[in-house]
């Protein structure tokens, strides 16, 4: 049942930042003037939908919950086509009979037409703004997220933990080095919150080089202590990708198949609390450009990748773990949509963004059909590579 449970709620996740994403080309769109036929929840089969009386739009819920999208008009069609075209249904007349015999009809209300013009109608400028509007709804409501987690239990850091239980072989360490359950600060002059950042901060240093480390350890009475100090390093650190942690344990002098590093919460004032909540959203989405990039370069096997079945599963597991897990999942996944819809890959939000600057500076546009086309490819390459790594994933 907790399984079921963690799935339901990696679903409902899943849908929330899919609504949030559409709901903010949707409130741009209707600011800037657009003409929106639909917002849907979902693809596939309508589960639920209503047409609005006022305004002519469709609102649907559709079966399958990997996604959704806001129909501005004209989006997808070529200029030769007709300049206006509708979804809207044609009205219809109920018929039927009273008790005497007589047939009457009953007309049923007729929706109003969509107002606002069509997509590619729009300046340049205005198609921007409601395409990144989704992204920037999806951050929005991360970095809200890790503020109320970073509010409700700390600020996120870095430890050293015992791996595999093996407690008893942990040393006693001198006051100038990293210890047990001591949280580290920084590391070179770089804050750490998420294991990358020792990565980053240490990759390419020599054995011997002086790094500057700042942690928190308790003292005899129990209380956190900050405590900055000049560590020479144990070991050259040359970490493969941004998974591998070992190189930087060693150099740290630290054993890798005794320690190993972890996050605990640490209560702070506001301001820093505020503070905190943007890098660690900043450092989440440079987190999912660094992985693109090692899996472009080599770095990283695609093995090392997910597709909706795995987020799915470790969403899953994360959002059934604590409340606390769940809000940290759901920030990463918002800020993941947000970082990887601005893309510059075909099908994707990045990519029209580009095609609009394009026409912004040529004063015209592509070939319409050819932008389709484009748009289309990457769509099933998209799904393609998806299917891919989840099956690596299974079966690797």
């Amino acid at each position: 049942m907790k399984s079921i449970g963690g799935v339901v709620l990696a679903v409902v996740i899943l849908l929330v930042m899919v609504t949030i994403h559409e709901f903010g080309h949707y409130i741009a769109g209707k600011i800037l003037g657009f003409k929106i036929n639909e917002f849907a929840v979902g693809f596939g089969p309508a589960i639920l939908k209503k047409r609005s009386k006022k305004t002519g739009e469709l609102f649907a819920l559709r079966i399958i919950p990997l996604g959704g999208y806001c129909a501005f008009d004209g989006e997808d069609e070529y200029e030769e086509e007709e300049q206006s075209q509708t979804t809207e249904e044609p009205p219809f007349e109920e018929i039927s009979q009273n008790e005497g015999g007589k047939v009457e009809t009953n007309e049923v209300d007729e929706y109003p037409e969509p107002t606002g013009a069509r997509f590619n109608d729009q300046p340049p400028w205005k198609r921007i703004i409601v395409l990144v509007a989704g992204a920037t709804m999806n951050y929005l409501l991360a970095l809200v997220l890790i503020l109320v987690m970073f509010a409700s239990y700390g600020c996120i850091h870095s430890y050293i933990a015992v791996y595999k239980g093996k407690q008893a072989e942990t040393p006693a360490f001198e006051e100038e080095r990293i210890g047990y359950k001591d949280i580290v600060l920084s590391v070179d002059g770089k804050d750490i919150y998420l294991v990358s950042d020792y990565i980053d901060a240490l990759t390419g240093k020599k054995s011997g080089e002086n790094v500057e480390i700042q942690i928190l350890r308790k003292d005899e009475n129990g209380d956190w202590q900050r405590k900055a100090f000049d560590y020479a390093l144990q070991a050259d650190c040359e970490c493969k990708n941004m998974t591998d942690t070992a190189p930087a344990l060693v150099a740290l002098g630290l054993d890798a198949e005794t320690f190993a590093f972890a996050s605990v919460t640490l209560r702070e004032g506001f301001f820093q609390t505020l503070g905190a909540s943007f890098v660690y959203s900043g450092k989440i989405g440079s987190t999912v450009l660094r992985s693109l990039g090692e899996l472009i370069t080599g770095k990283l096997g695609l093995s090392a990748m997910g597709g909706p079945v795995t987020t799915i599963s470790v969403t899953a597991q994360a959002a059934s773990a604590s409340f606390l897990s769940f809000l940290n999942i759901a920030s990463f996944i918002g800020v993941n949509l947000a970082v990887f819809n601005l893309l510059p890959v075909p099908a994707l939000d990045g990519c029209k963004v580009i095609f609009c600057i394009i026409e912004w500076i040529r004063k015209k546009p592509l070939n319409r059909k050819v932008e389709t086309i484009i748009h289309f490819v990457g769509i099933i390459f998209l799904f393609a590579f998806a299917i891919l790594v989840d099956l690596l994933q299974m079966f690797w």
